[in-house]
């Protein structure tokens, strides 16, 4: 894949930057609501909760949920794109006294963010979902190649349809297709008012 892109392709990825820069500059983002959602709180506090290891969380906002992962035992890494969510999300673990490393940069390109893992855990609130597609076999290579073996990745995402373009959402088929090496382990749908879904991808137990 080229690193550099059509001049098409290039415009689609200053969109979505400029779109969720826009979103933090004039307030918080619908997808940042500072409440922990009870899908991440079961992985990690319920029946057969995942033992504390590495993290890695894409598009973590203001880092709510970086925050709630330290405070319970993992060793967090947390990546945005925005610099004004970074800045909270940093400012917000400094005042919770979490041992969180927070990072701006390109969830599809962690080569350059500095996040050489292996992770045990990866969290995905709405990020993949907005990504333009032609990146979106970059994210899912730089996870697995950060994967511990067994590890999982929790991933909220919109469906198709759910914004007005032609390209953002995501769909089981396009996870089973694309993460290689991974098992679509579960599917939920969201509660919310257009079709969301909760997935749960795992790494095969042998790095590929």
């Amino acid at each position: 894949m080229s690193e550099t892109g059509t001049a098409a392709e290039l415009e689609q990825e200053a969109f979505v930057h400029r779109v969720l820069e826009d979103f933090y500059r004039d307030g918080k983002p619908p997808w940042d609501s500072g409440i922990t959602p009870p899908e991440l709180v079961a992985l990690i506090e319920g029946p057969g909760a995942l033992m504390p290891g590495q993290v890695l969380e894409l598009g973590c906002g203001t880092g709510t949920n970086a925050v709630y992962l330290a405070r319970h035992g993992w060793r967090v890494a947390a990546v945005d794109l925005v610099d004004r969510a970074v800045r909270q999300a940093r400012e917000k673990a400094d005042a919770a006294g979490a041992d969180v490393t927070v990072l701006c940069g390109d969830a599809t390109r962690l080569d350059e963010v500095g996040v050489p893992g292996p992770y045990d855990l990866f969290f995905d609130l709405s990020c993949y979902c907005g990504i333009p597609p032609h990146r979106r076999d970059a994210y899912a290579a730089g996870l697995t190649r950060r994967a511990a073996p067994g590890a999982r990745l929790l991933m909220f995402g919109y469906g198709p349809g759910a914004f007005d373009d032609s390209w953002s959402g995501v769909t089981a088929d396009e996870l089973r297709a694309r993460f290689a090496g991974w098992q679509l382990a579960d599917v939920t749908p969201g509660t919310n008012p257009v079709p969301t879904f909760w997935f749960t991808l795992r790494r095969g137990a042998a790095s590929a």
